[in-house]
Formats: structure tokens, C-alpha cells, sequence
């Protein structure tokens, strides 16, 4: 059984205040921090890079969950892998020629590989990356288009969910973009085990209690299932 792992996206915390934020977060019961790496590329907006993440991880132990919506996410390896990633997701689309290679120096910087793939993007495209015999770690299914927080949940996404589940059950699997106590139960059904949620969380009067809600779901889904 996969565990259930809630990540806030503090794409959707107060910037100024991220160490704090992290704090809070953690506090209210996240196991992950999702942070999201943007290059104005890949996807239109920029968000943060290296530097960010060095100075979040001197505040906090927490496992940072690292999405690279990036164009070269080998550039991004080694810069990360030095100011203390966990987790490291590239996505599908920019890695076509060189995903092994890639797999194999986030590993061997320490950090966990995850690949990423856009709500256009065919579940099959990430097959090879986890039957490999130096396989990806998780598989992040966006469920709304990649670059912006705040958008509408696409459940015709939950068919990828529901076919990587089946085919391996032992998978991380995570789900990103409108996620929140209206879709949670979609996610959680399909078979996601990894929620990340922004400003559900971050706009919730009390995010311990979503948090704590998302967690539920999964866990009963899991029961169910």
C-alpha cells in the first residue's frame, strides 16, 4: 500500500514569508512541500530556482517536493542536488532523448526522480521511464495546464491516474492543479496517493483541517479499492 503523502504548493504561499509558511504547513499536517520550478520556457511564467530552495532548506527539514517545469532540466540537477532537493520531477515532453541520463544523475545527487507529464500528453509516453532497469520513483499527472496556480480540475485526467495505478500498484502517484475537498474524491478514486494542493490549502480559513481531509480520502479510497 502507497502512503498517502499531502504536498501544499507554496506556489500559492506568501513569498516573503516562505520559511514561515513552510513551518505552518508543516504544523498543519503536510508531509511534502511542493515547490515549483518555472523558466518563462517551458511554460510562461518564471518562479524560483536554486538559490530559493538553498535558502528554504537552512529553515527546515522537510522533504521538498520539486517540480521543473524547465525546457533543460539537466542544467537544473546539480544546482539542486547542492541546495538540498528531495524529490526531483522533470517533465516527459523536454526529456524524450536523454531521461536516462537525467534519471541517473538525480539519483546520484541524492535526489528522488519523478517525471511529469501535461494534460495533452499520452500516459504511454512515461511507460519506458518506469520499466527501465534505473526507473523513475513517481509519476506527476498535471491536472490542469502547467505555469499558473488557481485552475479548474480536469477530471478526464483521472483515466491516466486510474491506468498507471493499475498497472503499478505500488506507485507514487501524483496529482497537481485544482485539487481541493470538491475533486479530492476524483483523485483520490483514480488511485493518486500524492495531492498537491495550493490555494485550497493556502486560502482555507484552516488548512490543517483540508489538509487533514485530503489525507482521509485517500486512506478510505485506499480501503475501498
Amino acid at each position: 500500500m502507497v502512503k498517502p503523502k499531502i504536498a501544499p504548493s507554496m506556489l500559492s504561499s506568501d513569498f516573503a514569508n516562505l520559511a514561515s509558511e513552510a513551518e505552518r504547513m508543516l504544523q498543519c499536517g503536510a508531509d511534502w512541500l511542493h515547490m515549483d520550478i518555472m523558466d518563462g520556457h517551458f511554460v510562461p511564467n518564471l518562479t524560483i530556482g536554486a538559490p530559493v530552495i538553498e535558502s528554504l532548506r537552512k529553515h527546515t527539514k522537510a522533504y521538498l517536493d520539486c517540480h521543473l517545469m524547465v525546457t533543460n532540466p539537466l542544467d537544473y540537477v546539480e544546482p539542486l542536488g547542492k541546495a538540498g532537493a528531495s524529490g526531483f520531477t522533470f517533465h516527459v515532453e523536454v526529456s524524450k532523448d536523454n531521461w536516462k541520463e537525467l534519471v541517473q544523475l538525480i539519483k546520484s545527487k541524492g535526489m528522488t526522480p519523478g517525471v511529469s507529464l501535461k494534460p495533452g500528453t499520452p500516459i504511454e509516453d512515461v511507460f519506458p521511464l518506469l520499466e527501465d532497469e534505473n526507473p523513475v520513483e513517481l509519476v506527476l499527472v498535471m491536472t490542469v495546464e502547467p505555469g499558473f496556480g488557481g485552475q479548474k480540475f480536469m477530471p478526464q485526467m483521472m483515466d491516466k491516474v486510474r491506468t498507471l495505478r493499475k498497472k503499478y500498484p505500488s506507485l507514487d502517484i501524483e496529482v497537481d492543479g485544482g485539487l481541493g475537498p470538491s475533486t479530492i474524491d476524483m483523485a483520490a478514486a483514480a488511485g493518486a496517493n500524492c495531492i498537491v494542493a495550493g490555494s485550497s490549502v493556502f486560502g482555507a480559513s484552516d488548512p490543517a483541517q483540508v489538509i487533514s481531509l485530503l489525507r482521509k480520502n485517500v486512506e478510505d479510497s485506499q480501503k475501498t479499492n
